[in-house]
C-alpha cells in the first residue's frame, strides 16, 4: 500500500456508504424489476420424498385464461437442451446423474420441481399450477445419512451402493491408531450436526430476458457468483456463455445459498426462449424451505486420545454426511474436505478422518455460511472440552496447553493444511479477561454454599435456581482461495470506477474497495464508484463465498490502484519535469519532493492520460486489470466465549454474556468486521439453540415454514461484546485473512460447551443441537433417573 498512514483511509471505522439505500428501500432487488410483456413462472413441486411420476395431466392449467404454456420434462427433452444441473463426478466413487430442472420421470425430494407454469400475472401461474394433477407411485423414502447406508434401505440412484456416492479419508490411519494405542486417556462422543435452512431477507428470485434476434440471453438475479452462474445456465441450457449476461443487483442475502445453480432460474430462461418474452420467477418463503438447499447435515463419532499431562496425541472422526436427493455442482464432494480444519488451533500429531457423502430423500444440500468448518471445529472443540473434564482440568488451561505457539508458523497439521500465521494464545487470553473467566469459575466454585443431598457443594446454582455454564470455543477458520479480477479505471476528470469479480450481498464491498483504492490512488473517497454483479461490465470473477471477497477481490483491485498510482505518477513526472522517483503524492496532487509549489492536480494527469500529451512510450488511458491469485491460504482465528444460565425446571438457557475475540489480519475496516462477526454469530445462536430442518420418515420436510421452523428473534440474540487480534497474513499484500463466517464456526460450540459446563451436576454428558427447551429438559430427566 501506498505509505499515507496520518491520512489512510484503510483502517477507518467508515460507515458503509452502501447502508442508505438498503435501509430506506431504494435498492432494487430482483423482484422489484419488471419488463414490457413479462410473464411469471410457477412450479408443480412433489408433494413425495420419493416416487415415480407416473402421469402429469396439464389440461386444466393449459385452459386457464392467462396461461401461456405449461411445461414438463418432455418439454425439455424435446427442446434438445441438456436440462440438468451438473454434478462434478471428478472427486466421486460412483457417478450419479445432474438434477434435472423439471423431473424425468422420478421425485428424490419433497418440493422438487415437476411441473412449470407460465402465466400472464402471477397469481393466476401460482392457481394453473395448482390444478396440474400428478399421479405418483410412492417409494420407500430414508431421510438419515446413516439408515440410508443400510442394507436393505431404498435405493436413490442405481449404481449407488448404500447411497454412499463417496468416501474421503484424510491424514494418516495407522500413525492415528497408534497415537491411541500410547495413549493414556481416550474420550469418544457422537454428534449430530444438525441440518439447517438458509432464511435470507430475499427467496430466489430470477428475471429472464431471451432475445430470439441476437439469441442471446440476460438473466438478472439473486447471485454471490454471477460469472459462476453463467457458466453453470450456459451448461444446463446449451447456450454459450458469451451468449449469457449475469446480473445481480441488490442480493437480500446469500450465506451459501445463492452460490450455486438452481432449478428456478434455469426454467425461466428456458421459458423465455420458448415463448420469447421476459419471465420471472420468485420463490416463495416455503418452497425456498422445501427446495432452496440445506446445509451441515452429519453424523459423526469422534474420538481423542491424550496423556496424563493434557498433551493430545491423536484424533479420528467418521462422519455420515447427507447430501439430499441430487448432488449440486461439487456438493457430493464437500463434505470429505471438513476433516482439512480437524487440528484446529492445536498441535495434534495425529489425525484421520472419515467421511461418507451419502444420498437421502431430502432437498440437496449445498454450502451454508461456513461450509464445513463449523462442522469441524464443533467436533474438535466438543472433544477438547470432554477430554477438559475427563482429566478435571481447566477448559481454557487444557485448550492453552495444546494451542500451536507463534513461533510454529508455518504449521502443517497432521491433515495437511497449511497455516499461515497465528497468535493463538493472545486471543485465548483476551477472550478469558474479556468475559471476567476467572472470577466466573470463582463464583461456579464457592455458589452460595448449597449442599446436595450427597454432600456436594454445587456451586453452579444460583439463588434463582438457574445453573451457570461458561463455554469457549477457539477456532480457526481457511479463508480465500480462487482469483478474482479487479479493474480501476480513471476517467478523464479524475474520477475512479472499480470493477471487481466478486459480489457483495452485505459484506460492504463499496465501502472497503473504495478505502483500498483511495489509499492508493490518493483520490477523495467519495470520488470512487464501486461495480459488481454484471458479466458484461466486468472481465470476469470468481465471487463471494468461503470469507475470500477482501482477499482475493480487495489485493486485485489493490494491485491494478498501484499500477495506476505508478503511471500516474510518471505521467506527473513528465509534466513536471522531473524524475517519478522524485514524485510525492499528497491531497489530491502530485509535488516535487522539495520543492512544493511545482505541482499537478490528480484530475490534470487524468486529463493528460486520455490526450497527446503523454510523455514518450506510455500509451494512452488511465487503468489497470489484475487476475489476483492468492498465493495459500490465509486461517483466520480466534476464541469466542459464551456465558449461559440454565433452568433445569423449564430447560430454558438464557444467553447472559458472548465475548468474540477474533483475528482476521489487517482490518480495512474495523467497523464493518465488527458487523460480519455480529452477524455470523446470530446464525450460529440460530443453530445451537433453535433450528433444525425436520422430516418424517416419508420424506416430507415438517419444518416447513417459520411457525416450524425457528430462526431467532431480535431478543433471543445477546449484545456481543467483540475484541480482535492481528495477526497478519503472510499469503497477500494487504495483509488480510477473512472474517465472514468466523461466528457461525465459533458460536454453536461456545454455547453447547457453556449449556453442557451449567449441567454437568446432573451428570449431562453431551446434548445434540439444537439446544431447545425440550431437549434441554429431557436430557437432565433422562440424566438424573
Amino acid at each position: 500500500m501506498s505509505e499515507n498512514p496520518e491520512g489512510a483511509m484503510v483502517g477507518r471505522e467508515l460507515e458503509r456508504r452502501e447502508d442508505p439505500a438498503l435501509v430506506t428501500g431504494r435498492a432494487t432487488y430482483t423482484d422489484d424489476l419488471h419488463a414490457p410483456g413479462m410473464a411469471y413462472l410457477a412450479f408443480v413441486r412433489s408433494r413425495y420424498g420419493h416416487a415415480t411420476v407416473e402421469d402429469i395431466d396439464t389440461s386444466d392449467a393449459e385452459a386457464t385464461d392467462g396461461v401461456l404454456g405449461v411445461y414438463t420434462w418432455e418439454d425439455i427433452e424435446h427442446s434438445d437442451t441438456p436440462g440438468t444441473i451438473p454434478v462434478e463426478t471428478g472427486f466421486l466413487d460412483n457417478e450419479i446423474p445432474g438434477h434435472p430442472i423439471l423431473a424425468d420421470g422420478r421425485v428424490r425430494y419433497h418440493g422438487q420441481p415437476v411441473a412449470a407454469v407460465v402465466a400472464e400475472d402471477r397469481y393466476v401461474a401460482t392457481d394453473a399450477a395448482d390444478a396440474v394433477n400428478v399421479d405418483y407411485d410412492r417409494l420407500d423414502a430414508v431421510t438419515d445419512p446413516i439408515e440410508a447406508t443400510a442394507e436393505g434401505a431404498p435405493e436413490i440412484f442405481e449404481g449407488v451402493p448404500n447411497n454412499v456416492v463417496t468416501v474421503t479419508d484424510m491424514g494418516d490411519a495407522d500413525a492415528t491408531a497408534g497415537a491411541f494405542e500410547d495413549a493414556d486417556h481416550t474420550v469418544e462422543i457422537e454428534l449430530e450436526n444438525n441440518r439447517l435452512i438458509a432464511n435470507a431477507m430475499e427467496p430466489r428470485a430470477a428475471l429472464a430476458e431471451y432475445d430470439d434476434v441476437e439469441e442471446s440471453l440476460t438473466v438478472t438475479m439473486t447471485s454471490q457468483s454471477p460469472h459462476g452462474h453463467r457458466g453453470k445456465l450456459s451448461d444446463t441450457l446449451g447456450i454459450p456463455e458469451n451468449r449469457i449476461r449475469v446480473v445481480a443487483p441488490s442480493v437480500g442475502g446469500g450465506f451459501g445459498h445463492k452460490g450455486h445453480h438452481h432449478p428456478g432460474e434455469a426454467v425461466a430462461a428456458w421459458c423465455s426462449r420458448e415463448l420469447e418474452i421476459p419471465v420471472k420467477w420468485t420463490a416463495t418463503r416455503s418452497e425456498n424451505y422445501l427446495a432452496g438447499a440445506h446445509g451441515r447435515d452429519h453424523r459423526t463419532t469422534a474420538e481423542l486420545a491424550f496423556d496424563d499431562d493434557g498433551t493430545i496425541r491423536g484424533l479420528k472422526a467418521e462422519t455420515h454426511a447427507g447430501l439430499g436427493g441430487y448432488g449440486l455442482g461439487v456438493s457430493p464432494a464437500l463434505p470429505g474436505w471438513y476433516g482439512r480444519l480437524l487440528a484446529s488451533q492445536y498441535d495434534i500429531p495425529a489425525i484421520h478422518c472419515r467421511t461418507h457423502s451419502v444420498l437421502t430423500n431430502t432437498a440437496p444440500v449445498h454450502s451454508y455460511r461456513g461450509a464445513g468448518r463449523p462442522e469441524a471445529i464443533y467436533v474438535t472443540e466438543r472433544l477438547v472440552d470432554r477430554a477438559a473434564r475427563e482429566l478435571d482440568i481447566d477448559p481454557a488451561e487444557f485448550r492453552r496447553h495444546n494451542q500451536i505457539p507463534p513461533d510454529a508458523f508455518p504449521h502443517e497439521t497432521a491433515v495437511g493444511a497449511n497455516y499461515d500465521s497465528g497468535d493463538y494464545a493472545t486471543a485465548l487470553n483476551e477472550a478469558l479477561d474479556a468475559v471476567g473467566y476467572d472470577e466466573l469459575r470463582t463464583r461456579q466454585e464457592d455458589g452460595n454454599g448449597r449442599v446436595d443431598g450427597n454432600g456436594r457443594v454445587d456451586g453452579r446454582k444460583r439463588d434463582d435456581g438457574r445453573y451457570l455454564g461458561i463455554g469457549l470455543a477457539c477456532f480457526v477458520e481457511s479463508t480465500g482461495g480462487g482469483f478474482e479480477s479487479g479493474v480501476v479505471r480513471v476517467h478523464p476528470d479524475g474520477g475512479v470506477t472499480v470493477y471487481a469479480g466478486t459480489h457483495s450481498h452485505g459484506q460492504g464491498h463499496g465501502t472497503t474497495y473504495a478505502q483500498i483504492v483511495t489509499d492508493e490512488l490518493g483520490v477523495p473517497y467519495d470520488d470512487i464508484d464501486v461495480v459488481e454483479g454484471d458479466t458484461d461490465r466486468i472481465p470476469t470473477g470468481t465471487g463471494t463465498f468461503g470469507s475470500r471477497s477482501t482477499i482475493a477481490g480487495g489485493n486485485a483491485v489493490a494491485e491494478s490502484a498501484g499500477e495506476v498510482a505508478d503511471k500516474a505518477r510518471r505521467i506527473a513526472a513528465d509534466r513536471l519535469e522531473a524524475a517519478p522517483e522524485d514524485i510525492a503524492q499528497e491531497d489530491g496532487e502530485f509535488r516535487v519532493v522539495g520543492a512544493p509549489d511545482r505541482a499537478v492536480a490528480f484530475e490534470q494527469v487524468a486529463s493528460a492520460a486520455y490526450s497527446r500529451q503523454l510523455p514518450p512510450d506510455e500509451s494512452a488511458g488511465l487503468e489497470s486489470t489484475t487476475f489476483y491469485d492468492q498465493d495459500g491460504t490465509a486461517y483466520a482465528f480466534g476464541c469466542h466465549a459464551a456465558v449461559v444460565a440454565v433452568d433445569p425446571e423449564s430447560g430454558e438457557i438464557e444467553v447472559e454474556r458472548y465475548v468474540a475475540v477474533d483475528d482476521c489480519g489487517e482490518q480495512i475496516n474495523p467497523r464493518i468486521v465488527e458487523g460480519q462477526v455480529h452477524g455470523g454469530v446470530a446464525q450460529g445462536i440460530g443453530q445451537a439453540l433453535y433450528e433444525q430442518a425436520v422430516y418424517d420418515d416419508a420424506g416430507t420436510l415438517v419444518t416447513g415454514s417459520m411457525q416450524d421452523y425457528a430462526i431467532p428473534k431480535i431478543q433471543q440474540i445477546p449484545t456481543m461484546e467483540t475484541r480482535s487480534t492481528v495477526t497478519p497474513s503472510p499469503t497477500n499484500p494487504l495483509g488480510v485473512k477473512g472474517i465472514g463466517e468466523a461466528g457461525t464456526i465459533a458460536a454453536p460450540p461456545a454455547l453447547v460447551n457453556a449449556v453442557l459446563d451449567a449441567l454437568a451436576p446432573f451428570g449431562v454428558e453431551s446434548i445434540d443441537m439444537p439446544l431447545t427447551e425440550e431437549t434441554v429438559w429431557r436430557a437432565i430427566r433422562e440424566s438424573t433417573n
